[in-house]
């Protein structure tokens, strides 16, 4: 009974830090700007960037992760978990999603989020950072190639659930909830795959400061 208490604090916990809208608060504290009313009116690291610079879209990029890492690993306070590591993997699976969740609808920004990619790479990397480099890698690599930052972020979600089928041959759970986290990435980027379709999508640059292009 003690563990699932500590697990329903920490399950709060793991939301309320991911609720912390860094895109909002950073723009707002030192540009006196709303970063939703902006570019993509989205509140995550690459509308941040495209609007405030590239300053601040690390910045947020590096915290949105951190939130994610951090929610992941509250897992670790909850007790039995050092006698039980398949149940602490399990712990962080679900801590970490729902971070995720906060990021997407924070109750801190009137649940008005961001997609969730840095703060699932946070999760991904306090779960396995090998999955997490691998995905980094591809991301990165799509993005330079085809200058889509959804395509590199769709793909890399995906890749991970496949990656998960590798990893964790005999973990189902590990398995599932990669591929819920390839679903909740596509889910996030619905809009981006109807522009792709229609050919209207922008492309990424860092010569430009804002762009229409959501992320």
């Amino acid at each position: 009974m003690e563990q699932l208490n500590v697990l329903a604090g920490m399950a709060v916990l793991a939301y309320l830090l991911g609720s912390v809208p860094n895109a909002v608060w950073y723009g707002k504290a030192f540009y006196d700007m709303d970063v939703r009313e902006h570019g993509s009116k989205n509140a995550g690291a690459t509308n941040t960037l495209r609007v405030l610079g590239n300053k601040a879209g690390f910045i947020v990029l590096f915290l949105d992760l951190l939130k994610g890492f951090l929610a992941t690993m509250l897992a670790l306070f909850i007790p039995g978990m050092a006698e039980d590591p398949t149940l602490l993997f399990r712990y962080k699976m679900l801590l970490g999603m729902i971070a995720v969740l906060g990021h997407v609808y924070p109750v801190f920004a009137q649940f008005r989020g961001g997609k969730g990619i840095a703060t699932l790479l946070g999760l991904a990397i306090a779960l396995d950072y090998r999955i997490a480099l691998i995905c980094v890698v591809l991301f990165i690599l799509l993005v330079w190639i085809t200058r889509y930052i959804s395509v590199g972020s769709m793909s890399a979600g995906i890749f991970a659930a496949i990656l998960s089928l590798y990893f964790y041959t005999d973990n189902i759970f590990a398995n599932l909830f990669f591929s819920a986290i390839a679903v909740l990435v596509l889910y996030t980027h619905r809009a981006n795959i109807k522009r792709l379709v229609a050919g209207n999508e922008n492309k990424f640059s860092f010569n430009k400061k804002e762009s229409k292009e959501y992320e």
